[in-house]
């Protein structure tokens, strides 16, 4: 059955509809929030009340995404305020600096394009997925906000409470090393880099 057919279902209070739902999307929704926080624990907690916000939210979600981008987007912030946080009671986190340009999220992805979903369809995805968790906390966090929540530096700036000039030299740094990772792995791959969607109003 599509999800949207399921989505139709679950807003008319059908509760096995939402659960095959779950189904479908708990293991990357978990993913996601393993990569942020770094923590099995947190995440599959944080990942199941993503899912008890999306039930009680649906009567608002109206279709404009597909289901899936709109739990990562409920993910997303869940793991952004459980990072805060953290913050406040472990202190501030790494001061490095280097520097990289962009995009906004006044929507997620749609469907198709879902960063999580082509990460793991090949081999290769796999091989990222394993640099990923190589990275530092502070530098993972950054770049899957970035490439996989699709967070713009601005936004990743009020998200960690760090200032702008901070986010882009993380992300800088964070695709080095990763780059290193695959390098050394056997498993990077030459190709362009990803043009910024708001590239002109981030700029000015």
């Amino acid at each position: 059955m599509p999800d949207k057919e399921l989505v139709e279902k679950a807003k008319g209070g059908d509760q096995g509809a939402f659960e095959q739902l779950v189904l479908l999307n708990q293991n990357k929704v978990y993913a996601l929030a393993l990569r942020l926080v770094n923590d099995r624990e947190e995440a599959a907690d944080l990942a199941q009340e993503a899912f008890v916000k999306a039930w009680q939210g649906l009567a608002s979600f109206q279709g404009e995404s597909s289901f899936a981008t709109w739990v990562y987007r409920l993910t997303t912030n869940l793991c952004i305020d459980y990072l805060r946080k953290q913050k406040r009671r472990e202190g501030v986190e790494p001061a490095v600096s280097l520097d990289d340009a962009d995009s906004g999220w006044a929507e997620p992805a749609d469907r198709e394009s879902d960063p999580q979903l082509l990460l793991e369809k090949s081999e290769r995805g796999k091989a990222l997925a394993r640099g990923l968790n190589m990275l530092p906390d502070w530098q993972r966090r950054v770049l899957v906000l970035r490439e996989l929540s699709g967070l713009s530096y601005q936004e990743i700036s009020s998200a960690l409470d760090i200032d702008l000039g901070t986010v882009k030299s993380r992300i800088a740094r964070a695709r080095l090393n990763l780059r290193k990772i695959l390098l050394e792995d056997g498993n990077f791959f030459d190709g362009p880099p990803s043009k910024p969607v708001n590239d002109k109003k981030e700029r000015g």
